[in-house]
């Protein structure tokens, strides 16, 4: 079960955003993978949280992450979290408006049924561990035509427990019953 991380292990203060450090270093880093496809290929394959930490462009972003402010070291369960949103993050290929629970439930044009649908929906927010989070996630996103915000994205990867499947269930846009 993915358990909730004590204040000491993550602190609200190490959210990324666009404005902090850390939030620019992984902005960067993400935008750069358009040129960098040896990367990105590596953190594609990776299918769960082990795989992505054991490679080399995780250990140089994650080196680039503790440079800028990144406080938590060695095998914390933080680091398992911020290894999923890593793991995830190659599989996005446009940084846009929406947060993660909308853009799942956006419909394209001329589709009467959300991105991803209701059941799938729910089956995700069961996810109660970093790989079965990073596994669910990485099946949604090719199903998302729609950008996704990055940074919640991370920033949900990261503090994911009751709040956040919460927040993600007010902002799915529900399918109404007929």
């Amino acid at each position: 079960m993915l358990r909730p991380l004590k204040l000491e292990e993550l602190r609200m203060s190490d959210r990324f955003s666009r404005d902090n450090a850390i939030g620019k270093v992984l902005l960067n880093w993400w935008q750069g993978l358009a040129d960098d496809r040896a990367s990105r290929a590596v953190l594609r394959r990776a299918g769960n949280t082990t795989a992505v930490v054991l490679s080399a462009p995780y250990q140089h972003l994650f080196r680039r992450l503790s440079a800028a402010g990144w406080k938590e070291d060695g095998a914390s369960p933080a680091n398992d979290r911020l290894a999923a949103a890593i793991g995830l993050l190659v599989h996005v290929e446009q940084d846009g408006p929406l947060s993660p629970a909308k853009a799942m439930s956006h419909k394209a044009s001329g589709e009467e049924q959300p991105a991803v649908s209701e059941l799938r929906f729910m089956r995700l927010l069961e996810s109660d561990s970093p790989d079965s989070l990073l596994t669910g996630l990485r099946r949604v996103l090719p199903l998302m035509e729609q950008r996704v915000d990055v940074i919640e994205l991370v920033n949900d990867v990261l503090f994911w427990g009751d709040k956040v499947k919460k927040k993600w269930a007010y902002d799915y846009e529900w399918p109404a019953r007929t």
